[in-house]
């Protein structure tokens, strides 16, 4: 109907349609895809007006691209942030916004588990810029507020927690950091705007590995980064830029048809994930399964922010190091892989695996036993998955 305009739409609708207009593009439903690394500027005076910021425009694929625009304004909106930045990975997008709240001698709070990556990186930050990683898992306003110190300038949280499935408080952690005028960063990958928005419960900046969930095809490795615009604005014009961990358009592109079908895609990774907990979690050979809202303790907090427990589950095994071997490769149609959230069905052992770099003593503190087992469930039939499963624990002599 002409004239005829949505004021509010839904999630599954903004996936497909936020921030790209086909009639500015000849017609093209396709968004189509600027495979360019610099772009013509018509005058030296306008070329002059784009660098000083006085003119929007683009340059260079570097610092601006028109394909990388629409998906990062289209993870905006999802995430309910006012803008976006697309990076060349996951880590790119982590490293480019701590290096951005950071600055030499500061104080970083941050959650008691973290994906191997993050914690190496920390680790480079308190041996090149003096800063100080204190761990927590947020267990009450009172201990957060007291760890707060005068040169406290970020917290940073994985909800769930890479591998454990542990879940915190977003709301309570972000008033606490707005009493103190401290942003708050929330890797979002496990849950993603699907399931969780941390900006939402008050959080400043979000951040993803969109090579998971987002994209779901495994073949795109990215980085998202979502808050206010002066912040994103800020984040672009220093560590994006100067570090260079930029999203090439190709991917960008395939991001986006990838978020055409997520919402589907993670309705069958959830329902399935469902049905693979209860399996596991019934399996005489399993010691315990985590999973978003098992725990007694946190269940009110996994209502009040989580939609669902999501498509990725960890459980130990019972017996030892030999047994998770024997498991792993026995099954077939699940793959021993890392990363997660592509429609194939995913497995990997953590200890060995995604986070071998960070020392034993602390990884147990973590809860990542050498027993444990990280799955990410995929898209196929729950009858063979299941199978799969059943055939690989019928192989243990336990």
């Amino acid at each position: 109907m002409e004239g005829f305009l949505l004021k509010k739409k839904q999630l599954q609708t903004d996936m497909i349609h936020e921030a790209y207009d086909a009639n500015e593009h000849l017609g093209s439903i396709s968004i189509p895809i600027f495979q360019t690394s610099t772009f013509e500027m018509e005058t030296f005076e306008k070329g002059m007006n784009l660098f000083a910021g006085k003119e929007e425009g683009y340059t260079y694929s570097r610092l601006q691209n028109p394909t990388v625009e629409i998906l990062e304004k289209r993870m905006a909106t999802l995430e309910s942030a006012e803008a976006g930045l697309a990076f060349s990975s996951g880590m790119g997008a982590i490293s480019a916004v701590l290096m951005h709240v950071l600055k030499a001698n500061d104080h970083l709070i941050c959650s008691a588990s973290l994906y191997g990556s993050t914690y190496s990186l920390l680790e480079l930050l308190q041996e090149k810029m003096n800063i100080t990683v204190e761990f927590t898992n947020f267990s009450s306003q009172e201990e957060l507020s007291k760890m707060i110190q005068s040169n406290t300038s970020c917290i940073y949280i994985e909800t769930p927690v890479n591998p454990t499935m542990e879940i915190y408080d977003l709301e309570m952690i972000a008033q606490i950091a707005h009493t103190h005028n401290i942003p708050t960063v929330v890797d979002n990958t496990f849950a993603t705007p699907y399931i969780q928005r941390p900006i939402e419960l008050g959080c400043s900046i979000v951040v993803h590995s969109a090579t998971k969930f987002l994209n779901g095809h495994g073949d795109v490795v990215a980085g998202i980064a979502v808050g206010k615009k002066e912040m994103m604005d800020s984040i672009r014009k220093s560590t994006q830029r100067d570090i260079g961990a930029t999203l090439a358009p190709m991917s960008a592109w395939l991001l986006l048809r990838g978020l055409k079908t997520f919402s589907l895609r993670m309705e069958k990774h959830c329902e399935n994930a469902e049905k693979a907990a209860a399996f596991l979690q019934n399996h005489p050979l399993v010691e315990q399964v985590y999973f978003p809202g098992n725990d007694l303790a946190t269940k009110e907090v996994f209502k009040k922010q989580m939609k669902c427990a999501g498509g990725v589950i960890a459980f130990s095994i019972k017996g030892n190091i030999d047994d998770v071997h024997t498991f792993l490769n026995r099954l077939r149609l699940i793959k021993l892989a890392v990363s997660l959230g592509d429609a194939e069905s995913l497995i990997q052992h953590p200890a060995s695996m995604t986070h071998k770099q960070i020392p034993q003593e602390e990884r147990e503190e973590m809860g990542i036993s050498e027993t444990l087992v990280r799955f990410s469930v995929g898209l196929e039939a729950w009858t063979d998955i299941e199978a799969d499963l059943e055939e690989a624990f019928a192989g243990l002599s336990i």
